[in-house]
């Protein structure tokens, strides 16, 4: 043998066995794609989540404010004003760009500037409306770029200029504004002047906003929208409208005029366009000079000596992070399974190819042949297909996910390339390391493991328990145990596969000693095959039983997370519906609301919030008290768990104050009122209540104490409300029937879509179930390498066995009950496999960031891992009876060939 044959060999091979080189290469190419596209799928996920977490975050959280006070202080008035005049704003806001640190940057669309008051102005018209008998009061701003962000509805932009010592200015309001507050173009609103006589704003136009949820007018949402402000920090305080005018940019030196105290401001919008999950630590260093570094150092210089920077971007990018972590161990599972079972894949088809090609190379061994040549000819042999194969998988995985980095999805390739050769020549290499004229038997029943492979299986062992142990002591919180979680289902598939194969012989041979005493061989044939037939092994089980663990793993992480959003989509809304206000609703709205479609039920309720509990409960406690109708709020909530027994709660006869009336609270209130009955000043009367049931939650105050009563006990009874009941609720026209009374109309179906569908998530579960579903094809492919690895010989004794009599059915019930052995250890072995897994993993896996990303995973409710019955034995049963089809299949074409072809062809074999 001599280095100068390769060539002439490898093409040989290639053209005697082209079949093989064929479906190698698909192989390879299936298993690259996969590869390749696995870490830039995960890459697109991310950048995506990334950038709607910002985007989708309120405006006034994400936005870097910058403000400073008046400039000018203590200068004439006339050079005040020329300092806030359009032209230095502007080329302060510019400079203030220009000094953003980069990767962070800003969408000049959205972004703005101006001089606004931060102390309310109160305007006491008499046109406007006192909810309260309170005056509303104005936030004032001369905000720029008015009319690009804006369409006129009526009357025309505010112009001109005026100084401090000016007598009126123009101002502009929306629509929104406008409607509330009952102003047209053409009003007038006076406001306190500073030691001098009121300033008048006139209203010359009332436009509409082009992009309302956008930056612009969404960081300070009282210049768009009004909106209902306690007097003090007491919820149940009288409220007052807050609303916003703006005013011409040539006339911000007015504000100096009036008790609002100016500052200037600049508000800058982030530009998610381009923004990656790989950014994020250099976006969070770039907050942290703004916050208290050389970037808000610089911005002293250039903008203000007073300038100071608030933002909650850091907080949202916080937000992701934790979601992304949460999510990123659990995603990984399915992508180490998947990898696991397109490794063993790799190898059965190199050991498939290296049991083929066993006398060819016996032979070669025994002419001479060096074991490092046959080797390094077998290396080109595979080299030949797999490189180019494994090129085209990366090349269509980055068509087919265009965005991601491409470092890691080479890298992986590259893996695949490197085992999709090495795997016949190693496999050859290590079967003919000594010179034997014919391969040893493989008898699974009389094998005896090596003292190494003894070695080996406790060491793989002591690293699984060790990983499960420190994965149940530290969750997923921390760097090394995210690969461990990610790992643990993988190592205890291998834990497991050691362990059948172990006992496997055990049962073969109990079953084969009665089996031998019956009258029809077909039974102890059919043992004694299963436990010699050449396709057994450890692979083929290591691949089953981690395909069906990250089955089962994935089923049941699919099922938690749906349990958990129906869960928390109850919790937030108490019923399928909830319509409320702060204000009382209207008394003719509960029969609208039930004439809607869909419509099963409304139970109107009465919330008291910030009701203070008996001095003997502690300093400053305070709770909600809900006024509820028993019988209409039983009925909504039958069925779930925050039902409650309607006749218990009903109040007793008499005037309302006083009888004593029972009382449903959640347990912190019930603790601190006990069981006797305790007076509490409810709604402007007293009211005497005892506690006569504790619940965790309540329809009528999702997510806080509460304190449950009837109604009928209490004077107040509008409802503030209303809980609404129905299977096939119509969103639009419940929206519609709430139209003028000032109340949130919140579905339990659209509050359980907003779980669902964020980026982040929707992503991850793409790619998981993709990973899932990719790791059971190559598990069927592993079983059918398995059973086409002995195929010819089975069929080849089949045909024997048909010369001594053996007819068509109990050949085909011959193959059938030898593969049912190794079937039924993976289905079985899969299935307790799956279950231990998740019963060792499930203390240190929270699913709360998967199952509730659209609300950063911080919704008060538990997303705990429970084993999923239907994915632990839907798919065991389907390895059974695949493994059952293949062999009959496979029983009725060697029928079909015919005995004689079927002797020729193990002869020729």
């Amino acid at each position: 043998m001599t280095g100068k044959a390769v060539a002439p060999w490898t093409r040989t091979r290639l053209r005697t066995a082209p079949g093989a080189a064929a479906a190698l290469a698909l192989l390879v190419l299936v298993i690259a794609w996969l590869a390749a596209a696995y870490p830039r799928g995960v890459d697109t996920y991310e950048d995506e989540g990334l950038r709607d977490t910002v985007a989708s975050a309120p405006p006034g959280r994400t936005a870097l404010q910058f403000t400073a006070g008046a400039p000018g202080l203590g200068l004439p008035d006339d050079q005040r004003a020329e300092m806030i005049g359009p032209q230095p704003m502007k080329q302060r806001f510019d400079a203030v760009v220009r000094n953003v640190p980069a990767p962070l940057t800003s969408d000049p669309a959205q972004s703005t500037y101006g001089l606004r008051t931060t102390r309310k102005l109160v305007s006491d018209e008499p046109y406007l409306p006192r909810p309260n008998g309170l005056p509303p009061r104005f936030t004032v701003a001369s905000q720029a770029d008015l009319g690009s962000h804006s369409c006129l509805v009526s009357g025309r932009l505010p112009t001109g200029s005026a100084g401090p010592q000016a007598a009126e200015a123009e101002v502009a309001v929306t629509a929104d504004t406008a409607r509330t507050l009952h102003i047209t173009a053409g009003s007038v609103l006076r406001v306190a002047g500073l030691g001098r006589p009121p300033l008048t704003f006139r209203v010359t136009g009332i436009v509409a906003p082009l992009l309302p949820e956008a930056g612009y007018w969404s960081v300070l949402s009282a210049l768009r929208t009004p909106e209902l402000v306690p007097a003090s920090d007491d919820r149940d305080a009288p409220k007052y409208w807050h609303g916003g005018l703006l005013l011409a940019p040539g006339a911000a030196a007015t504000l100096f005029a009036t008790e609002g105290k100016p500052e200037m401001y600049v508000q800058l919008a982030p530009d998610t366009t381009t923004l990656t999950a790989r950014q994020l630590g250099g976006v969070k260093s770039s907050l942290a000079s703004l916050g208290s570094g050389p970037a808000l150092s610089r911005l002293h210089t250039v903008y203000a000596t007073s300038a100071t920077s608030y933002t909650e971007l850091d907080r949202v990018l916080l937000s992701y992070e934790t979601v992304r972590g949460s999510i990123d161990p659990v995603v990984a599972v399915a992508g180490f399974g998947t990898a696991t079972v397109a490794a063993v894949v790799l190898l059965m088809a190199g050991g498939l190819a290296a049991s083929r090609r066993t006398a060819e190379l016996a032979l070669l061994r025994a002419r001479g042949g060096a074991l490092r040549q046959i080797a390094g000819r077998l290396l080109a042999e595979s080299a030949v297909v797999v490189v180019p194969a494994a090129a085209l998988g990366l090349l269509l995985a980055v068509l087919a996910v265009p965005e991601g980095r491409f470092g890691p999805a080479l890298a992986a390739t590259a893996g695949v390339a490197a085992l999709g050769c090495l795997a016949l020549p190693v496999r050859a290499a290590l079967t003919h390391r000594t010179v034997r004229s014919a391969a040893e038997r493989t008898d699974l029943v009389r094998e005896k493991p090596s003292a190494r492979r003894t070695v080996a299986e406790l060491t793989l062992l002591a690293l699984a328990v060790a990983a499960v142990f420190a994965l149940r002591r530290r969750g997923t919180a921390g760097g090394p145990t995210d690969s461990l979680l990610s790992a643990a289902p993988v190592l205890v598939g291998v834990i497991a596969a050691l362990v059948l194969i172990r006992l496997y012989p055990l049962p073969l041979r109990w079953a084969a000693r009665p089996a031998a005493r019956l009258r029809s061989t077909v039974g102890f044939l059919s043992l004694a095959r299963a436990g010699r037939a050449p396709g057994g092994g450890a692979l083929p089980l290591l691949a089953l039983l981690t395909a069906l663990t990250t089955a089962a793993f994935g089923g049941s992480v699919l099922a938690g997370s749906a349990d958990a959003r129906d869960r928390a989509a109850l919790y937030a809304t108490g019923t399928d519906a909830r319509i409320g206000s702060d204000l009382p609703l209207p008394k003719d709205l509960p029969e609208r609301v039930s004439k809607v479609p869909g419509v099963a039920g409304v139970s109107p309720v009465h919330i008291e919030y910030s009701v203070p509990l008996p001095s003997g409960a502690g300093d400053g406690d305070r709770t909600a008290v809900a006024g509820i109708d028993p019988a209409s709020y039983a009925r909504l909530t039958a069925g779930t768990a925050l039902g409650i027994d309607a006749d218990r709660l009903e109040a007793p006869p008499g005037a309302p104050g006083k009888a004593v009336l029972p009382a449903i609270a959640s347990p912190s209130v019930a603790r601190h009122l006990g069981k006797e009955p305790v007076r509490l000043h409810v709604g402007g009367q007293d009211v005497t209540v005892r506690v006569i049931a504790a619940r965790d939650r309540s329809a009528a105050v999702p997510q806080s104490d509460f304190l449950l009563l009837d109604t009928a006990g209490l004077r107040t009874r509008y409802p503030t409300v209303l809980l609404v009941g129905g299977a096939s609720l119509d969103a639009k026209a419940l929206r519609k029937a709430a139209e003028g009374a000032h109340a949130s109309v919140l579905l339990r179906s659209e509050v359980r879509q907003e779980y669902a569908d964020s980026p982040l998530q929707t992503g991850a579960g793409r790619i998981y179930a993709a990973a899932v579903a990719a790791g059971a094809g190559l598990a069927v492919l592993a079983l059918l390498l398995s059973l086409l690895r002995g195929a010819p010989e089975r069929s080849a004794l089949l045909a024997r066995l048909r010369t001594m009599g053996l007819t068509r059915g109990q050949g085909r019930l011959l193959l059938v009950l030898e593969a049912l052995p190794p079937a039924l250890l993976a289905g079985a072995g899969g299935a307790l496999t799956g279950w231990a897994s998740i019963a060792l993993l499930a203390p240190g896996i929270d699913l709360a960031g998967l199952a509730l990303a659209g609300t950063g995973g911080l919704a008060p409710v538990g997303a705990e891992l429970r084993a999923d019955p239907m994915s632990l034995v839907l798919p065991a049963v389907c390895v059974v009876l695949l493994a059952a089809g293949v062999a009959a299949a496979q029983a009725w074409w060697s029928g079909r060939r015919g005995t004689i072809t079927e002797l020729r062809a193990g002869d020729a074999r």
